[in-house]
């Protein structure tokens, strides 16, 4: 049985969730290819990338880490700029 507590840890954290050999994208070249899976609550980034499998997970693991210190400093993972609240309290004009 899983503690909440981690499951909770896991869900607020980008982590590798899949890494498997696959084919290549159309139009690439041949040769050793792998799917690799990046996962946070219920987002999803899926990636191809060429290489030997340690070189893609240490690729996915450090894609993971980029992402978790975006989301820790405020930025969206998923936009190019830091989020911030609108201020409703004034109107300058």
């Amino acid at each position: 049985m899983s503690d909440e507590s981690d499951d909770d840890f896991f869900d607020r954290k980008f982590n590798i969730t899949k890494i498997e050999k696959t084919d290549p994208p159309e139009g690439m070249q041949k040769g050793d290819w792998y799917l690799y899976v990046i996962g946070k609550g219920s987002s999803e980034i899926q990636g191809k990338r060429p290489g030997t499998l340690q070189s893609v997970t240490e690729y996915a693991k450090e894609y993971a880490s980029n992402l978790n210190q975006r989301a820790a400093q405020g930025y969206s993972a998923y936009a190019a700029t830091k989020q911030t609240k609108p201020d409703s309290g004034s109107n300058k004009s």
